[in-house]
């Protein structure tokens, strides 16, 4: 396949070609729901309920994994997510906002680092995510293996797949959790926005 071969002379392939070659095959699509349905991957904490938006010009990241799982409530509830692996990542421009409306006041709390060139910075960066968009180029990547060969507790037999590197510019992406070993926020502001000016990321 032409993809097949762009992807061994470039060492990458754009996330766009790569979410349309992805999204639309079932058997994908139904072995990632089997894992979560059975709970092969949660998150190592109960979430708020509430999704948050993350932006940033671009990621730099090494040691890239991705394979299903479920971002659990306190009551239960349960979310089906994308979990993202990083070994270690460069954040440039980041942007993190959540909505915060209260009925007839707009509040959207805002947190930005990693501008002027100064990424943040971030160890074991662990995401569960339920969207993301850009434009990505990953290296030697595997797509298609057993997703416990990538977490031992994932499901056998589930969708899983790695690359050695990854760079995403114009991420947008909504999540459910982040969990990091380091997470350092170089030229860090943290703004709570009402009214008029009660904008998120995207």
């Amino acid at each position: 396949m032409s993809e097949s071969v762009d992807r061994q002379q470039t060492g990458g392939t754009r996330w766009r070609r790569f979410a349309a070659m992805m999204v639309p095959a079932t058997a994908v699509a139904g072995a990632i729901v089997f894992g979560m349905a059975n709970g092969a991957i949660a998150a190592s904490f109960d979430v708020s309920g509430q999704t948050f938006k993350v932006g940033a010009s671009k990621l730099d990241g090494d040691g890239f994994k991705q394979y299903g799982g479920i971002a659990k409530e306190k009551d239960g509830t349960i979310h089906p997510v994308a979990v993202s692996e990083i070994s270690t990542a460069k954040l440039y421009d980041l942007c993190q906002s959540v909505n915060a409306s209260v009925p007839g006041l707009p509040i959207v709390l805002t947190i930005n680092a990693g501008g002027g060139g100064n990424p943040a910075l971030a160890d074991g960066l662990l995401i569960d995510m339920d969207s993301l968009e850009g434009d990505a180029t990953f290296t030697n990547i595997n797509i298609g293996r057993d997703a416990t060969d990538l977490n031992a507790h994932a499901q056998p037999k589930s969708f899983g797949q790695s690359a050695d590197k990854v760079v995403i510019t114009d991420l947008k992406q909504v999540a459910r959790s982040t969990s990091a070993g380091t997470f350092t926020l170089t030229g860090l502001k943290l703004k709570v926005n009402v009214g008029k000016d009660a904008k998120e990321c995207f």
